[in-house]
């Protein structure tokens, strides 16, 4: 195997077993590792779907003229963050919701981070890929700055969001699992993925379409807001003693 494929791989993966060692301590009663991996393969899965959902929309919206600033919020809000927070939570409803293993609320929030750092690897990994043009000039040292640079980089920020924009998702799903209410359940999980979704693409737009000192203060706000957010909901979902009964 090249060793450039290797390369990509380690450090691709490197920053979603880093996180994956963070956010399993927060888990009081650890889950199974096949279960972990499990969640951890689907969103390996749903990657490459979501990217060719993504480019095929992107086609779309390009041809129907749109441009500046609709353009913008068309593409990273709805094209981006709303389709890989949606299809993350969908494969947690197919591969996770019904198992045995997810039997107390704070699992919501564990399986939903497994699988973000599964969609999250796979990603850096592509991400990792250096331009067509560069593929065969670029020299080792410069591939290998080139990769650890990137790698550090979505560790801190694309990777760390992934984790802490599933774990909100996890976080309302749990709530609406435990509600009584089917209406109001509804209602909570649609909240959930509509915060998700809304963090997520602020932090892509203000990225790649803000200038000055709020392309680095609205990223950074979100990351530190939704750290808070977590933190405070895997341990308000800890203390919720009973078992919730899932349908």
């Amino acid at each position: 195997m090249d060793y450039r494929i290797i390369l990509y791989i380690v450090f691709g993966v490197l920053p979603s077993l880093a996180w994956i060692a963070f956010y399993l301590r927060k888990d009081l009663h650890p889950e199974p590792k096949k279960m972990i991996f499990k969640a951890f393969l689907l969103g390996v899965a749903v990657t490459l779907p979501v990217f060719l959902i993504q480019i095929g929309f992107k086609i779309l919206l390009d041809r129907t003229g749109a441009a500046g600033l609709i353009y913008s919020l068309t593409y990273w809000f709805l094209i981006i963050a709303f389709s890989e927070e949606f299809f993350k939570y969908l494969v947690f409803r197919a591969g996770v919701l019904s198992s045995r293993e997810f039997d107390e609320p704070v699992d919501a929030m564990i399986y939903m981070v497994m699988i973000a750092l599964g969609f999250a690897a796979l990603e850096n990994i592509l991400y990792l890929l250096p331009p067509i043009d560069q593929i065969n000039t670029i020299s080792f040292s410069a591939l290998v700055n080139r990769t650890v640079v990137i790698s550090f980089v979505r560790f801190i920020g694309s990777t760390f969001l992934h984790t802490l924009c599933s774990a909100t998702v996890g976080y309302f799903l749990a709530l609406s699992i435990c509600e009584a209410k089917r209406s109001k359940a509804l209602l909570i999980l649609i909240f959930g993925i509509f915060i998700a979704v809304l963090l997520h693409g602020l932090y892509n737009f203000s990225i790649m379409t803000v200038a000055g000192p709020l392309k680095i203060i609205i990223p950074v706000a979100i990351l530190v807001f939704l750290t808070f957010f977590v933190i405070s909901g895997f341990e308000k979902l800890k203390k919720i003693k009973s078992i919730c009964k899932l349908n």
